[in-house]
C-alpha cells in the first residue's frame, strides 16, 4: 500500500493553513485564499486534507461523511498524517469533513459543546462546488462590517433554518468552514445568516 504524501513542509504549510482558517473565522463571509499542494486520495479534496492535517491530531478526532468514510485510502491517509481517530458518531468529533453537503446530517447532530466548555463542539469543514462573495446568503454579526453576502452551493436542506437554530444556542453550537478550489470562508456559530429577499 502506498500512501499519498502530506505537506511538503509540514510546519510552514500547516501554519499557513491555520492562519487562513483563523482569518476566515474572524471575518465571516469573506472568501480567503487557501492554497494547498496536497494531492490526497479521492474524494478527499486538497482543501479538506490541508485543514485536517493542520488541525486534527490524536486528541481531536475526525468524523467523515458517507462518501469519505467509504474510501479506505482516505481513512488510511488521514490516520497516518494526523494520528487522529476516525469516529462513527458525528457528536464524538472535534472536526467533521464533508464532501456531500446535500446529505450532511443536521447541525444539531454534531457536538454542541456546553455553556462552560463551548470549545468542545465540532468544527464542520464542508467542500462546496460554489463559494463566492456576493449571493443569496446575508451575514451579520461579530466580525462582519455591516453585512456580507455569500454564495455557497450545494447546501443541505433547510440550511438557513439550521444555522438559525445553531446560533440560538450560543455559546454552544458548531462552527462551519466552507472550502472550494483554493478558497475558504467561515460561518461561525455567532453569525446571523438569512436568505436575501
Amino acid at each position: 500500500m502506498t500512501l499519498a504524501a502530506g505537506f511538503d513542509d509540514a510546519v510552514s504549510e500547516a501554519q499557513s493553513c491555520f492562519r487562513a482558517v483563523m482569518g476566515a473565522l474572524s471575518r465571516p463571509g469573506l472568501v480567503k485564499p487557501l492554497a494547498s499542494g496536497i494531492r490526497p486520495p479521492a474524494p478527499l479534496t486538497p482543501e479538506l486534507a490541508a485543514i485536517a492535517l493542520s488541525l486534527a491530531d490524536p486528541d481531536a478526532p475526525l468524523w467523515l461523511d458517507r462518501r469519505l468514510s467509504a474510501s479506505s485510502d482516505v481513512r488510511d491517509f488521514l490516520r497516518f498524517h494526523t494520528g487522529a481517530r476516525i469516529v462513527e458518531q458525528s457528536d464524538d468529533a472535534a472536526f467533521a469533513l464533508v464532501v456531500d453537503p446535500a446529505s450532511m446530517p443536521d447541525l444539531s447532530e454534531f457536538a454542541q459543546g456546553s455553556d462552560a466548555y463551548p470549545d468542545r463542539s465540532t468544527t464542520i469543514v464542508v467542500a462546496a462546488e460554489t463559494l463566492t462573495e456576493g449571493g443569496p446568503l446575508v451575514l451579520k454579526g461579530p466580525g462582519v462590517d455591516g453585512e456580507a453576502r455569500l454564495a455557497v452551493a450545494p447546501l443541505p436542506t433547510a440550511f438557513v433554518a439550521q444555522l438559525a437554530d445553531n446560533r440560538a444556542g450560543f455559546p454552544r453550537g458548531v462552527d462551519l468552514l466552507i472550502v472550494a478550489e483554493e478558497r475558504i470562508a467561515a460561518l461561525p456559530r455567532s453569525t446571523e445568516v438569512e436568505e436575501a429577499a
